[in-house]
C-alpha cells in the first residue's frame, strides 16, 4: 500500500473577498442551491485549500463556503449553508468550459483571472482521484481509501453533466466520484450506510472505494465518496419511462427491485442496531406527520378541503399505537425512488445515493425507522412515472406497485400491504412533501401529488 502524501495548503489573503461578487450570481442558479428564492448577502469562509498553485496556468481552490440569506418570515435563524465549491483558475476558458463560467475576478489577489467550477475540468478532475489513490492530506482534506482498495492512475475522467443535488465525475468507466455541494458536519448516511453493507457483503450497493473528508474544528465532515462505476447501468426512472412509453409492463421490474431493496434492508438491519417503536415514540411519529400537513396546507391552500381526510391517516397510527402495536425501526434509505436505483445489463439492480433527504437535519437522517418508510417512497416513485408520460396510467403503476410489494416479501418474509395503516401514513406523508416540493420548485408537476392526495383523502388504499 502507498504511503500517505502529506502537504501544507496555503491560501491567499482576500480570496474569498474577490470571489464574493461572482458567487452571489452564480451560486442561485445551480440545482444543488439549496436557497433558492432568497437573496445571498454574503459569504463566510470555513475552509480554504488550494490543491494546485493559482501562479502557475491552471490554478485549483478547494472552498468550504458558508452562504448567507434572510430568514424567512417567520422562521429562526439560521446561519447559512456551507457549499463545497471546486474552483479552477485560467487566464481564459477554452470553448469546451464554457459552461462552467463563474466570473472573471476584478481585484484581489485572483484579479485580471477567470474562474469556473473545476469539476468540468480534467486535469483538477485527475487530481482528486490521485489524492484518493495516494491518501493524501493536503490542509484540512483528508484524502482516505478502503484497505485493499486499489486505485489506477491514469483513469480519464468526466463530469456527469446531468442535473443532480450533488456532481459527479466518472473515471474510466472505472469508478464514479460524487461529491457532495451542501455539506454538514457529522457522520454522513451517504458514506456511513455503504460501508456498513460492504461489511456485511451486501451486493445491492456498490462498496465505496474511497472518500474525501475535512476535519475542521474538531468536526468531521464527510465531502465525496468514489465507488465502482456500473457501466452500462440504466437509471430506474428512465428506464421506466421507456417502457412505459412503449407500453411495455414494468412487473418484472419493479418485483426485482423489491427483492434487491428487502436485501438492503436486512443488511442493515444486521448491521447496525434495530429498535421498538412503542406507544410515545409511534405517538410522535404520527404528531410529526400531523404538524407536516398542518404546515403544508399553510404553505400550498390547494391542500385545505382535503386536511381532515389526511388527518385520519395519521390518528390511525396513533390509535393502533395507544392500543399496544407496535413496529420495528431500523436504518434506512431515506429517499428511496426509482432515480435512486440502477439496473445492471444482466438485471441486477442496485441502491445508491444513502444521503437521506438533504432538507432535512443530518441527525434526522440516521434515526432508526420502519423500513415502510423507503417503501412508501419507491410506490410513490411508480405514480409519478405513471403521471409523467402523458395520460395517468393508473394501471400501469397499480402493477408495479404489487409486484414491488410482492418482490420485497419474496426476501423479507413479510408484505408491506400486511401493514396498511403505516404504509397509508407514510405514503400520504410523502405526498405532502412532494405538494410543498412541487409548489415551490416545479409547479407544473403539482397535479401529480395533488392527484394522490386525492385519492387518499377518498380511497382506501389497501
Amino acid at each position: 500500500m502507498s504511503e500517505a502524501v502529506t502537504r501544507t495548503a496555503t491560501t491567499s489573503p482576500g480570496l474569498l473577498a474577490s470571489l464574493d461578487p461572482l458567487l452571489r450570481e452564480w451560486l442561485p442558479r445551480q440545482r444543488w442551491f439549496a436557497g433558492k428564492g432568497r437573496p445571498v448577502t454574503g459569504f463566510s469562509l470555513v475552509a480554504a485549500t488550494e490543491l494546485l498553485p493559482a501562479t502557475a496556468k491552471l490554478g485549483l481552490y478547494h472552498l468550504l463556503v458558508r452562504a448567507h440569506q434572510p430568514s424567512s418570515i417567520g422562521a429562526e435563524p439560521h446561519p447559512g449553508d456551507c457549499y463545497q465549491l471546486l474552483i479552477g483558475v485560467r487566464e481564459a476558458l477554452p470553448p469546451r468550459l464554457a459552461p462552467a463560467l463563474i466570473g472573471h475576478v476584478e481585484e484581489g489577489p485572483l484579479a485580471g483571472r477567470t474562474v469556473y467550477d473545476a469539476l468540468y475540468d480534467t486535469r483538477p478532475a485527475e487530481v482528486l482521484l490521485e489524492a484518493m489513490r495516494t491518501r493524501a492530506r493536503i490542509g484540512a482534506l483528508r484524502f482516505d481509501r478502503e484497505a485493499g482498495q486499489e486505485i489506477r492512475a491514469g483513469l480519464v475522467p468526466r463530469a456527469v453533466t446531468a442535473e443532480q443535488s450533488n456532481s459527479s465525475v466518472i473515471y474510466g468507466d472505472t469508478f464514479i466520484l460524487k461529491l457532495l455541494r451542501r455539506v454538514v458536519p457529522g457522520v454522513n448516511p451517504d458514506l456511513e450506510l455503504p460501508l456498513a453493507l460492504a461489511r456485511e457483503h451486501c451486493p445491492r450497493v456498490p462498496a465505496p472505494t474511497a472518500w474525501l473528508r475535512a476535519e475542521l474544528a474538531g468536526e468531521p465532515y464527510v465531502l465525496g465518496v468514489l465507488q465502482p462505476f456500473l457501466q452500462g447501468a440504466a437509471d430506474g426512472w428512465e428506464l421506466a419511462l421507456r417502457e412505459l412509453a412503449k407500453g411495455e409492463d414494468f412487473g418484472a421490474e419493479a418485483r426485482a427491485l423489491g427483492r434487491a431493496t428487502a436485501e438492503v434492508h436486512l443488511a442493515l438491519a444486521r448491521a447496525l442496531p434495530t429498535v421498538t417503536l412503542g406507544h410515545t415514540q409511534l405517538q410522535r411519529l404520527a404528531d410529526g406527520m400531523i404538524e407536516r400537513l398542518e404546515a403544508a396546507a399553510q404553505a400550498v391552500p390547494a391542500l385545505h378541503p382535503y386536511v381532515p381526510a389526511l388527518h385520519s391517516a395519521f390518528s390511525a397510527l396513533a390509535d393502533l399505537a395507544a392500543e399496544g402495536q407496535t413496529w420495528t425501526a431500523q436504518r434506512v434509505h431515506g429517499d428511496l425512488h426509482l432515480g435512486q436505483c440502477l439496473r445492471a445489463p444482466d438485471g441486477e439492480w442496485f441502491l445508491i445515493d444513502f444521503e437521506g433527504e438533504p432538507a432535512r437535519p443530518l441527525a434526522e437522517r440516521r434515526m432508526p425507522q420502519p423500513a415502510v418508510r423507503d417503501i412508501a417512497g419507491m410506490l410513490r416513485s411508480f405514480d409519478y412515472a405513471a403521471h409523467s408520460a402523458g395520460p395517468p396510467a393508473e394501471g400501469w403503476a397499480d402493477t408495479c406497485r404489487a409486484a414491488y410489494c410482492s418482490g420485497y416479501a419474496e426476501v423479507s418474509g413479510r408484505d408491506p400491504r400486511t401493514d396498511p395503516v403505516l404504509l397509508r401514513a407514510y405514503e400520504t406523508d410523502k405526498a405532502i412533501y412532494e405538494v410543498v416540493y412541487e409548489a415551490r420548485h416545479r409547479p407544473d408537476w403539482l397535479s401529480v401529488p395533488m392527484t394522490a392526495i386525492e385519492r387518499y383523502a377518498t380511497t382506501d388504499l389497501y
